[in-house]
């Protein structure tokens, strides 16, 4: 799922300097975005006054903004910019300089002056930025301009989220407590506290109407489903059904749920499979209660725009550089290999369906854990690539070469005392998430 980025873009001049040449530039910039295919946010002309960027500003405020470009297309002092930083604070700032011809003549724009008069005047004040120096055609620059805008999205998404938390975590696995007080301040979200029962309760009381049509479409997906136990099937689909609907009532962007022991227990259904449709659905849902797994997924899939898995690491091959992923069977269906046909299956312990059966398909993933091993908040990074392999075990698995050799990672999670969940999302996006920590100012340790 591709998301526009929304940029809002402040062309900076003065009418000292060569307007027309300043115009053109500013045109070309627009040129630029718009083959991105950014929509653009702020005034067609050059803003010349401390005036016009109050009024573009206030404009931009009530815009979804994921980056704010200060385009310096002439030299200009600082207090056009700083009037931006101190108006619009919801967005990663970029200043943009163009490099000029030594011709002998007239210094027409004077552009990267400007914006190290702006740098001094924001250092100073406390606000961060970052800058660019570069054609408006440049390729690197755009490159960190979406990277940033990826970044200043998933913050701005972070602001207003809300994770459903059903159940607590179970005792012994501290990786699955948080800081709700530490979510709220830092990234924005805020963890709301239900029960299992309700879960349970919606999930006994689902329709036939509301499970059949999810039978019907997960039948065309896998194998297997008419070969299981029926009656716990359908409670698992019903608890799909649940909390599905919770979700939307309840604006939950992410779930944290409280998979075992009573969905087995009580309900006598698996949240696995539930969870597995909800986050290919693009709701990332975490076992065990563990919020920070479902805050990760939001994070992963909103840089990426594609599901994100919660797993385990449960074994190093480390003659073979190989490290084994494995959860019971909560994988989306999006991340089977394509020359299996993906099945289901029963918990392994447990015994009560549903559960997805496959590996893990080829390609680059990256790799992150929002993490409170030390008692603080950090951002785990790192990337890899997912190799072609067979099921290491039942459920869903992957086998996984990180960019770093396999010891270095495993003494590095065992030194530290890392989470035991960690997140995966496919595609190379390391660069867009050591933005977003650095937009939420989180420490930052890497795997890879």
């Amino acid at each position: 799922m591709k998301h526009t980025l929304h940029i809002g873009l402040i062309p900076i001049a003065r009418p000292t300097f060569d307007v027309a040449l300043a115009a053109e530039m500013m045109e070309r910039i627009r040129a630029s975005l718009d083959g991105l295919g950014c929509a653009i946010h702020g005034p067609n002309d050059l803003i010349m006054d401390l005036d016009g960027v109050r009024a573009a500003a206030a404009e931009l405020l009530s815009e979804p903004v994921d980056l704010l470009l200060a385009f310096q297309a002439s030299f200009a002092d600082s207090t056009m910019v700083t009037e931006l930083a101190r108006t619009l604070t919801g967005a990663p700032l970029l200043l943009w300089a163009l490099p000029e011809e030594r011709t002998g003549g007239r210094l027409r724009l004077n552009s990267f002056c400007g914006i190290n008069l702006a740098g001094h005047a924001l250092r100073r004040a406390g606000f961060n930025y970052d800058y660019v120096y570069a054609q408006p055609e440049d390729e690197a620059a755009l490159r960190k301009l979406t990277t940033l805008a990826r970044a200043g999205r998933v913050r701005r998404t972070l602001r207003s989220a809300r994770v459903g938390r059903f159940g607590l975590n179970p005792d012994g696995f501290e990786p699955c407590q948080f800081d709700g007080d530490a979510l709220a301040a830092r990234l924005g979200v805020q963890v709301v506290q239900r029960g299992l029962n309700e879960v349970f309760d919606g999930a006994r009381a689902a329709s036939v109407s509301a499970v059949e049509p999810v039978l019907a479409n997960l039948a065309e997906r896998v194998d297997g489903l008419h070969e299981l136990e029926q009656e716990p099937l359908r409670k698992t689909l019903g608890a799909y059904v649940t909390l599905g609907r919770l979700a939307d009532e309840n604006g939950f962007n992410g779930l944290a749920v409280r998979c075992w022991p009573e969905f087995f227990t009580e309900l006598g259904g698996a949240a696995c499979g539930a969870m597995s449709m909800l986050t290919d659905e693009m709701t990332p849902c975490a076992c065990e209660a563990d919020v920070n797994g479902a805050v990760t997924g939001l994070m992963l899939q909103g840089l990426s725009g594609e599901p994100a898995f919660g797993t385990d690491i449960v074994g190093w091959d480390l003659e073979r550089d190989e490290t084994v992923l494995w959860h019971c069977g909560l994988a989306p269906l999006s991340m089977c290999d394509p020359d299996f046909r993906p099945r289901t299956t029963v918990h392994s312990n447990r015994k009560k369906p549903l559960l997805m059966e496959f590996p893990l398909k080829r390609g680059r993933v990256t790799i992150a854990r929002l993490s409170q091993a030390t008692g603080e908040y950090r951002l785990v990074v790192g990337a890899g690539e997912m190799q072609v392999a067979p099921m290491s075990y039942t459920g869903t698995s992957g086998v996984l070469k990180f960019d770093r050799p396999a010891q270095e990672v495993l003494d590095t999670i065992m030194q530290e005392g890392l989470d035991h969940h960690i997140s995966l999302t496919y595609g190379d996006h390391l660069d867009a998430l050591l933005a977003l920590a650095k937009l939420l100012e989180l420490p930052v340790l890497r795997l890879a």
